[in-house]
């Protein structure tokens, strides 16, 4: 089973409270991460916030740390980020839906990990979880997510205008998702082409 929980590069773990607070803290303090995955009003985080998002992280229906494998410095895995998929509410579970959060700290983006954890992360909601509808929301301001999700294959389901207050001006909210037939066309086009 363990192997199910490691894609390419990366290594995804259940968060440990006790071990895991620092990182989880000092990834919500970054101001731009944060405005780019919270539409919560910016301000400072505490040890309280972390305890949050932690808490958050265990009661999903799948929440893990994005490590990258131990190195000879580091013996154990070196968390990046965090990737959860939303617990579906009580007497909706019939649906089969969930979404997706993704964090990534500021000196691991741009490199793929995000890609990877992504796909990794709807694989195990397809074929493990037997999800039929995973979502992912982006705000316009943050327009690489957007072009992220969407060379994914998320397809854009609905615009919420001037849904967020950000820097003195109005932008847009984008719901995006993909149904589990559009994930199996992915998957053989890319073992086709692999």
């Amino acid at each position: 089973m363990a192997s199910h929980f490691v894609s390419a590069r990366l290594i995804y773990r259940a968060v440990e409270p006790t071990e895991d607070e620092a990182f989880i803290l000092a990834m919500l303090q970054d101001p731009i991460a944060w405005s780019n995955s919270n539409a919560v009003i910016a301000k400072p985080q505490c040890k309280k916030d972390a305890l949050k998002y932690i808490q958050y992280l265990e009661e999903a229906l799948l929440g893990v740390l994005i490590c990258l494998p131990p190195t000879e410095a580091h013996e154990k895995p070196i968390p990046i980020g965090a990737i959860a998929l939303k617990s579906v509410p009580a007497g909706m579970m019939h649906h089969r839906f969930t979404e997706i959060g993704i964090d990534i700290v500021k000196a691991y983006q741009g490199q793929g990990y995000g890609s990877e954890a992504i796909n990794w992360i709807l694989e195990w909601a397809f074929e493990t979880a037997g999800m039929h509808r995973v979502s992912v929301r982006h705000f316009e301001y943050n327009e690489g997510a957007g072009r992220l999700y969407k060379r994914l294959g998320f397809q854009v389901e609905g615009v919420i205008r001037e849904e967020l207050w950000h820097k003195g001006r109005w932008w847009d909210g984008f719901q995006l998702g993909m149904l589990s037939r559009e994930w199996t066309e992915l998957k053989q086009k890319r073992e086709t082409h692999s």
